[in-house]
């Protein structure tokens, strides 16, 4: 079998509205090069298929001390907007981590990170509702193919 990082989340009870877990960031770094590796500081994530992209807050930009490597037209609810550029690492459960990834600043509500498709789209995303409770599931990389249709038999 591969080798592959991997959580799960279950909700304590009933179905989940929405997909919320904790993350760490820290400023973009390559621990293989060696030096002071970045303060990793504790943030709330929301899992959102219908992003592009990961979004950060401004309370990260200005936890972090992030500095813009550049600009972005993105597209969200209110339109769109040219809005600044960074560079994280990100660590998810159960040591899911990511170096470099670009995000762009948003204005989110109610968490600190938006994960888009540019992660989820790295593993295998999984949501089952069995008996009234949500089981959320990603692994990365990608393992095997999950299909319902052809290799759902309960």
């Amino acid at each position: 079998m591969s080798n592959f990082k991997a959580f799960t989340l279950k909700s304590e009870s009933g179905l989940l509205r929405d997909l919320k877990t904790k993350c760490g960031v820290c400023k973009a770094f390559n621990p293989l090069q060696g030096g002071q590796h970045p303060e990793i500081s504790q943030f709330v994530g929301l899992w959102d298929t219908g992003a592009t992209g990961t979004v950060i807050s401004k309370t990260v930009v200005d936890k972090l001390t992030l500095k813009p490597i550049g600009k972005s037209k993105v597209f969200h609810a209110n339109g769109e907007s040219i809005v600044n550029v960074y560079a994280i690492n990100l660590f998810l459960p159960n040591q899911v981590g990511f170096q470099f990834v670009k995000v762009t600043e948003g204005i989110l509500s109610g968490f600190d990170l938006l994960i888009g498709m540019d992660i989820i789209t790295t593993g295998d995303f999984s949501i089952t509702n069995v008996g009234g409770k949500t089981t959320f599931s990603f692994r990365v990389p990608s393992v095997k193919e999950i299909d319902f249709v052809s290799g759902g038999k309960p």
